[in-house]
């Protein structure tokens, strides 16, 4: 990818373009999540960490978190594999391409909103569905790519990787939970063994217009959580929501950035919601990154939590079936379409007027 030239494929209308310095995001909460190492002695402790966790989904949609209890070594071998990987021949990362019936392992033309990102991924999934023994015309199958001849232990990195961030993601769950006044487990039924969680690995080269490209343009999370290392680089940006602007996510060492999704929006009913990002790139450093897409089971109807639903308060979405709307989005990935992609607002109802 670092050969490209600045095909017009990647080139952002003028108003997305980003500036060349921006604010750091001063005041994108950092929590500390040792309190949940302490929770069968620290009630009150608990309590006021479901309550931080909620007031900067409300506030921001994101936070960074420390002393969150994933094993540094674990990162760390996730991160070497990752560079490995990214560090191949051309034509051996291209033998893991994926392809619109298998959309997992490597690519490196993806677009957002249209546009072409900057950047090379790979894509895999924690928990792999048995093979199928009929595949319907058009059904996606999920089935890893390994470069296991090229790298043979990436996938037990990976492997492990996955478990950590799944252990934190259903702690971070049951916080979001908690602070919404619900029981902690409400929401774990949705994310079964038939979740559609993956795990993206993101490569950022070097960018000769890095005032004209991004890495990933602007978007919101479709699913119901995403947790993201990062490396020291920085490029991530977030749109703040007290004035519209784009500031950037410093890197804190030892930490993830969580960032609540789409179904978090609609589960809370809008009492949260899901924050604008995007990723800027540098003219001569690349970057690393690996989000942690924390996503339902592809059978799950996706509508407001019955206990946040009022007379007062009425739902404000119709129901939507996870899968369908996950497989509409993913291809989206590989073309570019006429209209914007399928969008939570799409299933808004009519609300009267306050």
């Amino acid at each position: 990818m670092g050969g490209l030239s600045m095909d017009q494929a990647f080139v952002q209308a003028p108003e997305h373009r980003p500036k060349a310095v921006l604010a750091e995001a001063a005041g994108v909460p950092l929590i500390d999540l040792s309190p949940l190492a302490a929770a069968d002695d620290d009630a009150a402790g608990l309590e006021a960490l479901a309550a931080e966790v909620g007031k900067a989904s409300k506030d921001w949609g994101f936070f960074v978190v420390v002393r969150h209890g994933v094993p540094e070594e674990k990162v760390a071998r996730a991160l070497e594999a990752q560079r490995a990987f990214f560090a191949l021949p051309a034509d051996r990362k291209a033998a893991l391409r994926r392809d619109e019936g298998a959309p997992l392992g490597y690519y490196e033309s993806e677009h957002t909103k249209n546009v072409r990102d900057w950047k090379e991924v790979f894509d895999l999934v924690p928990r792999e569905p048995p093979p199928p023994a009929a595949v319907a015309d058009g059904e996606l199958v999920f089935q890893n790519k390994w470069p296991e001849d090229d790298l043979p232990g990436f996938r037990a990195a990976f492997e492990e990787y996955a478990e950590a961030m799944e252990e934190l993601a259903f702690k971070l769950l049951e916080l979001i939970a908690r602070s919404l006044g619900l029981r902690p487990d409400r929401m774990h039924g949705f994310f079964g063994d038939d979740q559609t969680t993956f795990i993206r690995l993101n490569h950022y080269p070097p960018c000769p217009s890095p005032d004209l490209a991004l890495g990933v343009g602007r978007h919101k999370d479709a699913g119901a959580l995403t947790i993201l290392y990062q490396d020291d680089v920085g490029g991530l940006d977030v749109k703040r929501r007290s004035d519209g602007e784009w500031v950037r996510v410093k890197p804190v060492q030892d930490s993830f950035i969580v960032n609540v999704g789409d179904i978090i929006q609609v589960w809370s009913n809008d009492r949260y919601e899901s924050a604008e990002h995007r990723v800027s790139v540098n003219s001569d450093k690349e970057r690393f990154s690996m989000p942690y897409f924390f996503n339902p089971g592809s059978s799950a109807m996706v509508e407001p939590l019955e206990e946040l639903v009022s007379d007062e308060s009425p739902a404000r979405y119709r129901a939507y079936n996870w899968g369908n709307f996950f497989s509409t989005r993913k291809n989206s990935n590989f073309r570019k379409l006429d209209v914007e992609n399928v969008q939570i607002a799409h299933f808004r109802k009519d609300l009267p007027v306050a």
